[in-house]
Parts: structure tokens; sequence; C-alpha cells
């Protein structure tokens, strides 16, 4: 059975998560408040002892989680919002289960991708779009990233939900 501490961190990943989902889906961007308030919280609960996650397993997890997301907002497969989101969160993960959290986050972004790109009837497109991400970035940014495209969708609910797994797991 979890310890208190453990669901400590499980509730506030859950509100943490579901903010920055929620704002996310209703405004397409997360704001830095948000994330701000988010790892404040976290370093808040590693300080008091809240939690099992300590001061400095905080602070790396904080920086991990923003190093892990930041190849996929240079690719332009993510934003910006969504890189500091999943650095706050993994705050209060700790940096034992900021790598868990980032295959769940990947995992569960790529099913809404492919969610996403089915009711609009365009896997095709969008796989071999992906595909091409890794070896021209730069051109296939551009296409991407078109406000025509309608190519975007909110990644802060994978972000939530993948950071809520690894916090229950």
């Amino acid at each position: 059975m979890p310890t208190t501490s453990s669901w400590i961190g499980v509730i506030a990943i859950v509100a943490g998560g579901l903010a920055g989902a929620v704002v996310d889906l209703r405004t397409g961007r997360i704001p830095n408040g948000l994330s701000i308030g988010i790892v404040m919280s976290g370093f808040t609960l590693a300080i008091a002892g809240a939690t099992e996650v300590t001061p400095l397993s905080a602070a790396v997890a904080c920086v991990m989680g923003f190093v892990l997301m930041l190849p996929g907002h240079v690719l332009g497969a993510t934003g910006a919002g969504d890189v500091k989101l999943f650095s706050a969160l993994s705050a209060i993960l700790g940096a034992g289960q900021v790598l868990e959290a980032f295959c769940f986050v990947a995992i569960t972004g790529g099913m809404f991708a492919l969610a996403h790109a089915w009711r609009r009837g365009r896997v095709g497109l969008t796989v071999t779009r992906t595909m091409r991400l890794m070896t021209a970035p730069a051109d296939t940014r551009r296409v991407i990233e078109r406000r025509d495209a309608h190519n975007r969708f909110p990644y802060g609910p994978a972000i939530a939900l993948g950071s809520l797994v690894a916090a229950l797991t």
C-alpha cells in the first residue's frame, strides 16, 4: 500500500497535470506562471519532507525533465510550454522517476497524435512527416507548423497522463 507521502506526490501530479492539460486544451498553450507554480509546489513539498523526494532530487529531476523534452521542441514536435510543464512535474516526481515518466509521456503522446491524425484522415501523411523530422528537421518543421496545416494538438494531456502513470508505478 502506498505511503501517505506517495499519495501527496500523486495528488500534486494530478492537480498540476490536470491544470496544465485543461489550460492547454482550452488555449493551445501552457503559461509560464502555471509551470512556475507547479515547480514551486514540487520544491515546497520536497523541502517540507511531505514526499519521498529530496530537494536535490527535485532539482535534478527538473533539469532532467527539461533536457529530455528539449529535443522535441527543437525539432518542432512540442511547444516550449510542454517542455516547461514536464520539467515542473518532474520536480514533483523526483529524479528516480523522470525517465520512466518521459517514456510514458512519449507513448501517450504518440497515441494521441495517431488518434488526432486518424480523426483527420491523415495517418499516412503524419507518419511520413514524422520520419522526415529526423532527416530534414528544418524543412519539415516549417511544413508542420504552418497555420493552415492544422497539425498541432495539445500535448499537455499526454504529459499529465504519462506523469501520473509514472507516479502510480
